[in-house]
């Protein structure tokens, strides 16, 4: 059993050379836009492979949980596989968190890469083994959401050991939200509806002392206040160091109440620093960040600087 006191795993960088298996732990996904994002792996000087059942579908989901569940045990099984990067969110990472085989990630740490849905897989990744990973786009590549600047972020997170800087950014929904000070702490988080999802189970990690990471798609200002609510009435934000917010898309569309407003009123009376406008999300300009590594929030500078999630 992992204590809470154990120190973050931080896998190995990736290098030209190292294969990296495509995974779909949640939704089903587009084999052309796979395509898209293995040739930016490619020029990077990576071996990308989507493992064997990359492209099924079982309704909402890539497969059965059984076929999922199996992906991503052979890829943290096998030594050859260095890296983990999955194709896309959706939904379903939950249905097979527990059937992960912890021992071999623990024997054998990888980088694990994603974002959206994704975020209940590096909480059992996290509760696990303590593994670092890194939130960022996933493989099914969009470049019209995903340009080249998200690109060089995410390879930075990837192959370098390089801290990352994250500004918040004028244009932004959240952008306004920001209760000034300065908090340093393990981040952790990501995609606000997972993290609620996630209480009750054993995966909702202690965030005591950490920098809180939150981002979400298409969720109506009244369905952001009830899972910051319900958070709050968890007790799962007492004794938070900082919240980092991201891109909040398309989900003040149509309402008098925007989400920053909702944002501002739930987080702003925590006694800790806020920064919001990072482009951390499902938004335009995605950039990657480390999660589950030391990071500094600074609003003055408006800046979220996160230590590598690999060494």
């Amino acid at each position: 059993m992992i204590s809470e006191d154990t120190p973050a795993v931080r896998p190995p960088v990736l290098r030209p050379g190292d294969t990296v298996l495509l995974v779909s732990p949640s939704g089903p996904t587009s084999p052309e836009r796979v395509a898209r994002g293995m040739e930016l792996l490619i020029g990077w000087g990576l071996r990308p492979v989507p493992a064997p059942n990359a492209y099924a579908r079982h309704g909402y989901l890539a497969g059965t949980d059984e076929l999922r569940a199996a992906d991503l045990n052979a890829a943290f099984a096998d030594p050859k596989v260095r890296g983990v990067i999955c194709t896309r969110g959706g939904y379903g990472a939950q249905r097979i968190v527990d059937a992960i085989d912890m021992a071999a990630v623990r024997r054998d740490p990888k980088v694990v890469a994603g974002f959206s849905d994704i975020t209940a897989l590096q909480f059992a990744l996290w509760r696990g083994a303590r593994l670092a990973g890194v939130h960022g786009p996933g493989a099914a590549w969009r470049d019209e959401r995903t340009p080249l600047r998200s690109a060089e972020s995410l390879h930075a997170a990837l192959m370098t050991t390089e801290p990352v800087s994250v500004a918040a950014v004028p244009t932004e929904d959240t952008f306004g939200v920001r209760v000034p000070g300065r908090a340093t702490g393990t981040l952790l988080g990501g995609n606000l509806c997972m993290i609620a999802a996630s209480i009750g189970t054993p995966d909702l990690p202690d965030l005591t002392g950490a920098v809180l990471l939150i981002e979400d798609v298409q969720e109506p200002p009244y369905k952001v206040d009830r899972m910051l609510t319900h958070l709050r009435r968890a007790g799962a934000l007492d004794g938070l160091a900082g919240v980092a917010v991201g891109q909040f898309t398309n989900c003040g569309d149509g309402w008098d109440t925007t989400i920053a407003d909702v944002l501002t009123e739930r987080l702003g009376d925590l006694g800790v620093p806020v920064l919001g406008g990072l482009p951390i999300g499902h938004g335009p300009n995605q950039l990657t960040v480390p999660v589950g590594t030391q990071a500094t929030l600074d609003t003055t500078t408006a800046t979220l600087s996160v230590t590598p999630a690999v060494r």
